[in-house]
């Protein structure tokens, strides 16, 4: 059997704390070893609760915990415009690395981080976990076995509750955008399931209301994508979303082709309740939940977290004698993030200029 993984968490917020929690989980399986997280030193409250809670020492600096440690990986879990330099930096120390989406704000930046990691040998993988929802792997299927044809066209909206940009990440807000924080997700999702890339992309974005709150980003944008055999998406993204909805976050997608169309409601999973507390609430208990074992143990569920595992099976495969070429095409690579990219820098182009933006 193989040496359990070590593994250390840059960034240990909403987010990060999942990354904290599928690791800690796996160590027990004695898949991996959670040694240690680092995180931006600005809440000493909640890195005293984490380190209580998992038992690994909390950095404040990402490099002197690299610096520290023994490690065999790196998981990248903080504000977007931040995972370059880490990526770079771990993949030159010979560490394999997962990065949250998006894996950049720039495609030279995505370039920069897949060729350091290919020069290195090292494993690059992003966390698109929209790909590991069961019902969107049905839709994947139904895009490519022949059920509905050739896809001509289609429409999606993921918009969060403005609680995520006012509350949840006030202090990089104004440095991201429903773009980059929501849009990524299903630019991925869309080119996963048709198997063709983005050709042209136009768009446009408002700012009003989160801009009264002091946070200068759009509120929402709209983008028309273009993909090669003509198919073509609006992607609907928006976060100002008010605090009575029902959910964190209301989504969908809908691809109709030649043959027949597939829609998912990511938003409502057939769950609805009410109470004089919290008022009306759908709940989406696929994508991450606790439960308790047999013995009483808490343990995680989820496609969440499985998209996050699945970091873990991959580098398994790599003990065991695989090779990252084997594994093409099967997990959220650094191109596939690159491409990704390339779109949401196409939409803020063409928010700028007002003009459509051809990549192709």
């Amino acid at each position: 059997m193989a040496d359990p993984i070590r593994i250390g968490v840059i960034g240990t917020g909403v987010f990060g704390i999942s990354h904290l929690r599928v690791f800690q989980q796996a160590e027990k399986a004695g898949r991996t070893v959670l040694v240690a997280a680092c995180s931006s030193g600005r809440d000493p409250a909640r890195d005293a609760e984490r380190k209580e809670e998992f038992g690994i020492p909390i950095y404040t600096d990402w490099k002197a915990m690299l610096d520290r440690e023994s490690l065999d990986a790196v998981t990248i879990v903080t504000p977007d415009h931040l995972h370059r330099e880490m990526t770079v930096e771990a993949a030159n120390r010979g560490l394999h690395v997962l990065v949250e989406k998006p894996l950049d704000v720039t495609t030279a930046g995505c370039r920069e981080m897949v060729d350091a990691c290919k020069s290195n040998g090292v494993f690059l993988q992003v966390d698109f976990h929209k790909r590991y929802d069961p019902y969107h792997l049905a839709l994947e299927r139904q895009c490519n076995d022949g059920t509905l044809g050739d896809v001509l066209y289609g429409y999606v909206h993921m918009e969060d509750k403005i609680v995520v940009p006012r509350d949840w990440f006030p202090h990089w807000a104004g440095s991201t955008s429903p773009a980059w924080f929501l849009g990524v997700h299903f630019y991925d999702l869309v080119r996963w399931c048709i198997k063709k890339e983005a050709t042209r992309v136009y768009a446009t974005g408002i700012k009003k209301k989160l801009v009264s709150h002091g946070i200068d980003t759009y509120d929402a944008i709209q983008a028309k994508v273009e993909f090669e055999g003509g198919a073509s998406v609006f992607f609907d993204t928006g976060w100002v979303l008010p605090d009575t909805f029902e959910a964190i976050v209301n989504q969908s997608i809908r691809l109709v082709g030649t043959d027949g169309f597939a829609e998912v409601d990511s938003q409502n999973r057939g769950m609805e309740a009410a109470s004089y507390k919290d008022g009306m609430r759908t709940y989406n208990e696929a994508f991450m939940r606790e439960e308790e074992d047999k013995n009483g143990n808490i343990v995680y569920r989820g496609y969440g977290y499985e998209s996050i595992l699945d970091f873990v099976d991959n580098l398994e495969f790599l003990q065991e004698g695989g090779t990252i070429a084997q594994l093409e095409g099967r997990y959220p690579s650094g191109e596939d993030a690159l491409e990704v990219t390339r779109i949401a820098e196409a939409v803020h182009q063409s928010i700028d200029s007002g003009a459509i933006v051809n990549l192709r």
